[in-house]
């Protein structure tokens, strides 16, 4: 039956929580930090399953036991009062093996944390960069709304308004994992403000959603690092124009896979105070390398997945915008509603929950659950 399959995968976790429990109030295991942090996210995750199992184990008892009186009493009452719990548990027994059925499907180890965003425009010229300036505005507003805060990296304004591209970090709680659907190519369908004659034009913006690295994920040699400094350009007053807080890093990183080397170039002006720009440098040059190395494990995924849902895919067209129309189309999974002024106002969460649904149900099929 489908619980005791179920229940032979939770026992036999047990034995493993109990180990984690003991591993990470290990003063040696504390000491390594790398180990540390893995291991304390296991034990959450472990810890989730066996609040799970015992409340299914008592469901599961008390639906025996409910049955026992029901068919033992004579006591209109008691028959009443078990034939209620016979439903009761009936009905929350499924329930549970489907929520236990996705905490067996091993998490992704990036979901948890925070992202660096790339927007940039794409084919369709001054146009591609005003609907790039559009997206920045729809994922900021939706942001908000998350409580996640959002700290501008560098950006390229678009001659007519926009961005040809804008690079940003967003930190909350579990953001690459909710975010990362949003990788691949975006399509609008409209009439441009710089069409004279009214004609609906396509237009293309490329988001790219990278897991920020931490800081024992990558091993950089910082004595290898070229900084350079410079003025930042745009408001701010005398500031700007005399203080150089813009800073520039240079760094040739080999390719593990590859064995060629390249070089990363990496400019931030995000703040006035050069420290803190040098600092958020180097925080993008730890999430650019590990975005490279691991990008043979997101491709390993991808090439054994049915669907492109969160494949993490940067060419693949994923959604349309047709303003005409007020439609909005998400290719993947053949969604579409007609709510675009308000999706393009932040509300994409509908959008985004339905990704989670046809992804969890994938792996559902692939765990053999």
């Amino acid at each position: 039956m489908a619980e005791n399959n179920i229940l032979q995968k939770l026992d036999g976790l047990v034995a493993r929580y109990e180990e984690v429990s003991t591993l990470i109030t290990d003063p040696s295991v504390i000491a390594d930090q790398k180990r540390y942090v893995k291991l304390t996210k296991e034990y959450k995750e472990l810890g989730d399953l066996m609040k799970a199992r015992k409340e299914y184990m008592q469901c599961l008892n008390n639906l025996d036991e409910a049955k026992q009186v029901f068919s033992a009493e004579s006591d209109p009452e008691m028959k009443e009062m078990a034939r209620d719990e016979i439903a009761s548990c009936e009905e929350r027994i499924p329930q549970l093996e489907e929520e236990i059925k996705l905490l067996l499907i091993p998490a992704d180890p990036e979901d948890g944390k925070n992202i660096v965003m790339e927007i940039r425009g794409g084919t369709g010229g001054d146009e591609a960069a005003i609907f790039a300036g559009d997206l920045f505005r729809m994922y900021s507003k939706y942001c908000e709304l998350k409580g996640w805060k959002i700290a501008i990296s560098s950006f390229t304004e678009g001659s007519s308004g926009g961005y040809k591209e804008i690079i940003f970090n967003v930190t909350g709680e579990n953001v690459y994992g909710t975010m990362k659907y949003e990788s691949g190519v975006h399509r609008v369908q409209r009439v441009p403000a710089t069409e004279t004659q009214g004609r609906v034009h396509t237009s293309a913006a490329t988001v790219a959603v990278l897991p920020e690295a931490d800081e024992f994920d990558v091993q950089i040699n910082e004595g290898e690092i070229k900084w350079d400094t410079f003025r930042s350009s745009g408001a701010g007053g005398q500031n700007v124009n005399k203080v150089e807080s813009g800073v520039r890093l240079r760094y040739m990183w080999k390719n593990p896979i590859s064995g060629t080397t390249e070089e990363i170039l990496i400019e931030c002006t995000e703040t006035r105070d050069q420290p803190k720009n040098r600092e958020r440098a180097l925080s993008r040059l730890r999430t650019m390398i590990y975005d490279r190395e691991h990008q043979k494990y997101i491709d390993d995924i991808a090439a054994r997945r049915k669907t492109m849902v969160s494949t993490g895919d940067r060419s693949a067209k994923i959604r349309t915008y047709n303003y005409p129309q007020g439609r909005i189309t998400d290719h993947r999974i053949g969604y579409t509603i007609y709510n675009l002024a308000a999706f393009m106002d932040g509300d994409i969460q509908d959008c985004i929950d339905h990704l989670i649904v046809a992804e969890n149900a994938e792996r559902l099929k692939e765990s053999e659950l």
